[in-house]
């Protein structure tokens, strides 16, 4: 049990993906503007990052593996994920257009976000068991959501805040989130292994 909050606290603050890997960035800043939206991206990500770390983990161990083709991982990871993003758009088009709208051409971009394809990745790279690349995918998307959801509370306030025209609007966006990044790299020294 020890052993899955680490997991967990590593993939969330320690070695968040946004903030100390630097994947994942696209979202980040595209997102982030609306505090609804964020949320709305948070969980979507949270959906497909977690079913796709498990699914990657089924298809290395059962397909790949027994097969010989590992050469076929990425190919077969990004399919993965795009049925995945496709699957979570359709639903989400039916069950909450207006956030679909709302996330626009970054919901499909999940497809192409590097950290969804990172955590799998890194999952067969550290030879991580199925329970341990659940809770890696899991916990690396809460970490997203955590960070996504943070930085578009600061950019709501920004945006109301009387900032130097210069420095207004993607200047101080990424003045704040480098902040937070060097507040994160600080959790480094916490000591959690990745």
């Amino acid at each position: 049990m020890a052993d899955a909050w680490l997991v967990l606290v590593s993939a969330v603050f320690v070695h968040n993906f946004v903030l100390t890997k630097f994947l994942g960035i696209c979202p980040f800043l595209g997102v982030s503007k609306r505090l609804d939206t964020a949320i709305g991206m948070a969980l979507a990500v949270l959906f497909v990052l977690t079913l796709s770390s498990t699914m990657s983990w089924i298809i290395e161990e059962e397909v790949l593996k027994p097969l010989h083709l590992e050469v076929l991982r990425t190919i077969s990871f990004v399919l993965v994920i795009a049925a995945l993003v496709q699957f979570i758009e359709m639903l989400m088009k039916k069950t909450a257009p207006v956030l679909h709208q709302a996330l626009g051409i970054f919901l499909p971009l999940i497809t192409t976000n590097c950290a969804v394809l990172g955590v799998a990745l890194i999952n067969v790279q550290k030879a991580h068991d199925f329970l341990t690349s659940a809770l890696y995918g899991f916990g690396a998307a809460l970490g997203f959501g955590l960070v996504l959801v943070l930085f578009a509370g600061i950019r709501t306030r920004l945006a109301r805040a009387p900032v130097p025209r210069a420095f207004a609007g993607a200047p101080a966006a990424l003045i704040v989130a480098g902040l937070m990044s060097l507040a994160f790299m600080g959790f480094s020294g916490m000591g959690v292994g990745e």
